[in-house]
């Protein structure tokens, strides 16, 4: 049986951070029920290592490190099990989103295309980039070094501009 206060603790941090395990989710999962199975997969784990938290570290670093972990063999072990026989045009795979005005944005659907095709590693560091965490937050979290980290992000910018020009002429 766990202390109430331990409890209490890892209640107050999921609280807290419920924002970074949604944004991951979201990321990795584009169907409800499964974001909704990786969500309660990442809060497991968060669980599991709660004790192991080493405070030196800040919290949120912990954190996507864990759901990053989780969603990324979440991803592989999904990508495994849903075969086709014919490839779906992005027609029927990607659906718009609406904004809070009800109005679809289309940069921002590809966007959000174009960052579900890239590989699970670079999918986690522009997530992290985008985030506005720096190099060495995102270094941190994904056990990679600054410089490796400086390199994807220049490339994956790299690509998204050249994915984006297609769609613009």
């Amino acid at each position: 049986m766990d202390p109430p206060d331990r409890q209490d603790r890892f209640l107050l941090v999921i609280q807290t951070n419920k924002g970074i395990i949604y944004k991951v989710a979201n990321a990795y999962c584009r169907d409800a029920e499964d974001r909704k199975d990786l969500i309660q997969e990442i809060i497991i784990q968060l669980w599991l290592a709660f004790e192991k938290y080493r405070p030196e570290f800040a919290i949120t670093t912990w954190i996507y490190r864990i759901a990053l972990n989780v969603s990324i063999s979440f991803y592989r072990q999904e990508h495994r099990r849903t075969t086709l026989n014919q490839p779906l045009s992005n027609k029927v795979v990607y659906l718009y989103e609406e904004n809070d005005d009800g109005k679809t944005t289309a940069d921002l659907y590809h966007l959000q295309r174009f960052i579900k095709e890239l590989k699970e590693i670079d999918r986690a560091v522009i997530l992290l980039y985008l985030e506005g965490k720096s190099y060495q937050e995102t270094a941190d979290i994904l056990g990679l070094s600054v410089k490796n980290i400086s390199v994807k992000v220049f490339r994956i910018k790299e690509s998204l501009k050249q994915k984006f020009s297609t769609i613009k002429s």
